[in-house]
């Protein structure tokens, strides 16, 4: 855990030029007790506390997620410097993409999100967490993909608990899972997994309350319907 009275003027001084809100209470929160946690950071009106963090590392600061516990006992997430920290945080923080080109991204994939397919609300984010590869990947032919805010969301959690992103950071393992090429992925998180995202719109809502109907009458989750429906054809 870093130690406050060990923290560099140089690292002091880029956290006071700060001025992201949320970036701003997670790095103050460290500098004052050597950590921040999830819970903290959700009682202080944030509510995606790995976004927050997020906004921090993206503005090149070295921090590193570490696990601590809950006030109600059980293991949550919490964030520290890392030991490179005491340097001060990268100079160089992840890179804007201008409007006009997150727009061809996003007219590229379909203007559709690529996880489940969602149009509205789309979001461009590296392939490989910036977090994991920063900006290794930019020159690749595809260094980004398109995703609604709630896939977005769903994948901060899943690489933030993912045990390659808290450890080995291996750019290949991240190639291969499910959050950045859903098309072709061989694990989820590294857990040997196989996803799919559905989204109903329009008349095929009604389909879905027929799926609905049927998993309550069979007690089961929609999802658990679904793959009964599967297995039975």
């Amino acid at each position: 855990m870093a130690n406050p009275a060990k923290i560099s003027k140089e690292l002091l001084d880029r956290i006071e030029a700060v001025g992201n809100k949320r970036a701003r209470f997670v790095l103050d929160s460290i500098v004052k007790n050597g950590m921040v946690t999830t819970e903290e950071i959700n009682h202080a009106g944030y509510e995606h506390p790995p976004r927050a963090v997020r906004d921090a590392r993206e503005l090149g600061f070295s921090i590193q997620t570490i696990k601590v516990k809950h006030t109600n006992g059980r293991s949550i997430a919490a964030y520290v410097f890392s030991e490179s920290a005491g340097n001060g945080p990268k100079k160089s923080g992840r890179v804007a993409l201008p409007k006009k080109q997150r727009i061809e991204i996003i007219v590229a994939a379909g203007s559709r999100c690529q996880i489940c397919g969602a149009t509205t609300n789309l979001q461009v984010d590296h392939r490989i967490p910036y977090e994991v590869a920063g900006e290794s990947q930019s020159k690749n032919s595809n260094p980004h993909m398109v995703l609604c805010g709630s896939c977005n969301r769903k994948k901060s959690w899943s690489c933030e608990h993912c045990p390659n992103w808290l450890k080995d950071k291996n750019l290949g393992i991240c190639s291969r899972c499910y959050w950045a090429e859903p098309e072709k992925y061989d694990h989820v998180g590294m857990e040997s997994e196989r996803r799919a995202d559905l989204v109903w719109r329009g008349d095929e809502i009604r389909v879905y309350e027929k799926v609905q109907s049927e998993s309550r009458r069979n007690r089961r989750t929609v999802p658990e319907q679904i793959k009964e429906t599967l297995r039975n054809s």
